[in-house]
């Protein structure tokens, strides 16, 4: 478990998984996400400036838990963590925790979700919000995979990622909102985008 200061001044707290037993079996072949370059993102913003766009900046917050784990993948859960899930229902996880020589309770449980630090999570969310993205009618660009445009109006909108932080542009503000209305109804159930609008903006942390 972590907690961090934002920006903003607001305090992120979050659980994660050791990836590091993963390594013994997971290649990085098959772990690699496309990320966005520099050159991709400058261009973005050139292009923002010199067509007067509109431009926001957003994150979706827990965006691996979105997507689902494809592998098989097992954690273990010690201590505080593992007392926690067995409240929650001890019906279910009472009967299969178990403890230590140094009477730490011990729980094992299999993922369903991409959790933080799983070495695939990031990849599997990648994939989703480019498989959701192209579902809404936007193209990848061939050789940037986290750059993705549609025409809408007569004029290009182009989203751009990196992982869970996403910017996206247009000439009618309008344009910009109606899509981050669809990310936030497809991403946002549990926790809405956090979404920064201004003149200046700052993009990934």
């Amino acid at each position: 478990m972590f907690l961090k200061e934002k920006r903003d001044g607001t305090i992120k707290a979050g659980g994660c998984a050791d990836g590091r037993p993963q390594r013994v079996y997971t290649s990085k072949e098959d772990t690699s996400l496309p990320i966005i370059s520099i050159e991709a993102m400058m261009l973005s913003c050139v292009i923002d400036a010199k067509e007067n766009r509109y431009v926001v900046v957003s994150n979706i917050p827990g965006a691996f838990l979105h997507a689902d784990m494809k592998d098989t993948v097992y954690m273990l859960l010690e201590g505080t963590v593992a007392e926690m899930i067995i409240k929650i229902d001890p019906t279910i996880y009472r009967k299969h925790i178990w403890y230590n020589k140094h009477c730490k309770p011990m729980l094992y449980v299999r993922l369903k979700k991409a959790l933080y630090r799983t070495l695939q999570a990031a990849l599997l969310f990648w994939k989703l919000l480019s498989e959701t993205l192209q579902k809404w009618g936007f193209a990848l660009n061939p050789y940037d995979k986290c750059v993705a445009k549609k025409n809408i109006e007569v004029k290009q909108c182009t989203i751009i990622w990196h992982v869970e932080d996403i910017k996206i542009s247009h000439t009618n503000k309008n344009v910009v909102e109606n899509i981050l209305k669809k990310l936030n109804d497809e991403f946002g159930q549990e926790s809405p985008l956090s979404t920064c609008r201004a003149k200046v903006l700052e993009y990934l942390e």
